[in-house]
C-alpha cells in the first residue's frame, strides 16, 4: 500500500470543527487505499492556551536550551494526543507519537536542531498493525535522549522528512489557504493559487517570504525529490510541487514575495590597499556570523559592501562594526520584493521589465540582486504594496490574463 503523510498546521487543528475537517481528510486518504501518517502542529496561535508563543510567554525571551525546547515541545504533544483520540473515536485507530518516538534523531542545537536521520521502523510497525501514527511536528530527540525542536515552522520539515524516510507517495501540507499564491492576496488584487510549481521555485518562494511553506522543508523536499502539495484544509485543493510543473517562457514569472521591515547597509572601507580591504571584508562577515546576525542581498564590489538585515538588528550590526575602519550608511524601513519563476532562466529582458514595472509605479529601487530564477529588489517599505501590485499586473499574474512577452 502507498503511504501518504498529512501535515496539519496549528490553525487547522485549533477548534473542534477544524479538527473534524482534518479528520475527514485522513478518512478520505485511507478510503482511497493509502496508509496515512499524520503530523500536527501545536493547536492555534497566541493567545490560545497551547500555542507555541503562549508557552514561550511562560519563560520570556530566553535563548535556546533543553529546558526551553522541552517546554515548547509540549504544544505538539497535546495536539497529537487530542487528534489521535479524535481519529480513534471516529473508527480510525491512532496513536500519538513524539518526534523521538517516531524515529527522528537530531543534533543538539536546541531551538534550531538539524535532523540527522529518521528511522521509519516505529511508524511502519504501527501502520502494519492498522494504526495511524499521529506524530508531533517541530521536534525530535538528540543522541542523549533529550527533546529538541527544529525551529519555527518546523512541522513542515517533520512532514517532509517522514515522507522521504517512508518513501511516501505524497506529502500533503494542509493550511488555511488553498495553496501557493502568485502574491499575498491580502495586499495584491487578483492574486490567486497556482496549480503547480517546480521544487526549485518553491525553495525560492519559501526562502523569500511565502508563508505557506517552511524554507528548510522546501529545501529538503527539493534535495530528496520528495513529492508534496500545499492544500487548503476546507477545500482539499491547492498547489502541487513537482519537477513536471510546466515552464512557460512567455510567462516567466510564477510568483512575487515580500519581506518587510528590513534595513539596507552600505559599508565603505576606509583602507585603499586591496589586501587590507579583503581582510576587512572578512572581519566584517566574521563578526556578524559570530553574533548569528542573518544578512541578505549581499553584494561586494569596488564601491563597498552592501547587505540587508532585519530592522530589529540594525543596532546590533552597528555595535559589531563600530571599531572597524569603516563608514556605515544605513537606510531603514525597506522591503525586499522577490520575483520568482523557472521561466526566467535564460530569458532575456526580465530584469528590464522588473525595473520598468517598479519605476513606472513611481517607486524607488534602492538595491537589487538576482540569481537564475529570482530577482530581488529593495524598495521603501511604505511603497512596497504599490510595487507588488505593479509587478503582479505587469507580468499578468492575475487569473485569466494573457501572458507577457519580455525581450
Amino acid at each position: 500500500m502507498s503511504i501518504v503523510v498529512q501535515k496539519f498546521g496549528g490553525s487547522s487543528v485549533s477548534t473542534p470543527e477544524l479538527r473534524e475537517i482534518a479528520a475527514s481528510r485522513v478518512r478520505e486518504a485511507a478510503r482511497g487505499g493509502a496508509q496515512v501518517v499524520v503530523v500536527v502542529s501545536a493547536m492555534g496561535r497566541l493567545p490560545d492556551p497551547y500555542a507555541t508563543d503562549t508557552l514561550l510567554g511562560l519563560i520570556g525571551p530566553v535563548r535556546g536550551g533543553p529546558n526551553r525546547d522541552l517546554l515548547l515541545a509540549v504544544g505538539e504533544m497535546i495536539s497529537a494526543a487530542v487528534f489521535a483520540e479524535l481519529l480513534t473515536a471516529l473508527g480510525m485507530p491512532a496513536q500519538a507519537m513524539t518526534g523521538g518516538q517516531a524515529g527522528i534523531l537530531t543534533d543538539d542545537t536546541y531551538g534550531d536542531a538539524r535532523i540527522l536521520e529518521v528511522d521509519p521502523a516505529p511508524m511502519r510497525e504501527l501502520l502494519d498493525a492498522g494504526i495511524i501514527p499521529v506524530v508531533t511536528g517541530f521536534q525530535g530527540k538528540t543522541r542523549s535522549g533529550g527533546v529538541s525542536t527544529l525551529g519555527r515552522g518546523g512541522s513542515d520539515l517533520t512532514a517532509i522528512a517522514l515522507g522521504e524516510a517512508l518513501d511516501a507517495s505524497s506529502v500533503d501540507i494542509f493550511t488555511d489557504v488553498s495553496g501557493v499564491f502568485t502574491a499575498d492576496p491580502r495586499r495584491v488584487a487578483d492574486a490567486h493559487a497556482i496549480d503547480r510549481v517546480t521544487p526549485a521555485e518553491m525553495v525560492e518562494l519559501a526562502g523569500n517570504g511565502a508563508k505557506v511553506m517552511h524554507s528548510k522543508a522546501a529545501e529538503l523536499a527539493h534535495a530528496t525529490q520528495t513529492p508534496y502539495a500545499v492544500k487548503g484544509l476546507r477545500s482539499n485543493v491547492g498547489t502541487l510541487i513537482d519537477d513536471d510543473a510546466p515552464i512557460d517562457r512567455d510567462r516567466p514569472v510564477t510568483g512575487i514575495t515580500a519581506l518587510r521591515n528590513v534595513s539596507f547597509f552600505r559599508v565603505i572601507q576606509g583602507l585603499s590597499d586591496e589586501g587590507g580591504r579583503a581582510t576587512l571584508d572578512r572581519e566584517l562577515f566574521d563578526r556578524l556570523a559570530a553574533q548569528e546576525i542573518s544578512i541578505d542581498m549581499i553584494n561586494v564590489n569596488d564601491a563597498g559592501v552592501f547587505f540587508v538585515v532585519d530592522d530589529a538588528n540594525v543596532e546590533r550590526v552597528r555595535a559589531e562594526l563600530h571599531n572597524l575602519n569603516l563608514a556605515l550608511r544605513v537606510r531603514m524601513h525597506c522591503a525586499k520584493l522577490s520575483i520568482v519563476g523557472a521561466g526566467m532562466r535564460g530569458t532575456p529582458g526580465v530584469m528590464a521589465a522588473v525595473v520598468r514595472a517598479v519605476t513606472e509605479a513611481g517607486v524607488e529601487i534602492i538595491h537589487s540582486t538576482d540569481s537564475n530564477i529570482t530577482i530581488s529588489v529593495l524598495v521603501p517599505d511604505d511603497a512596497a504594496g504599490k510595487a507588488e501590485q505593479s509587478l503582479h499586473d505587469y507580468f499578468h499574474l492575475g487569473q485569466e490574463q494573457p501572458a507577457v512577452v519580455v525581450s
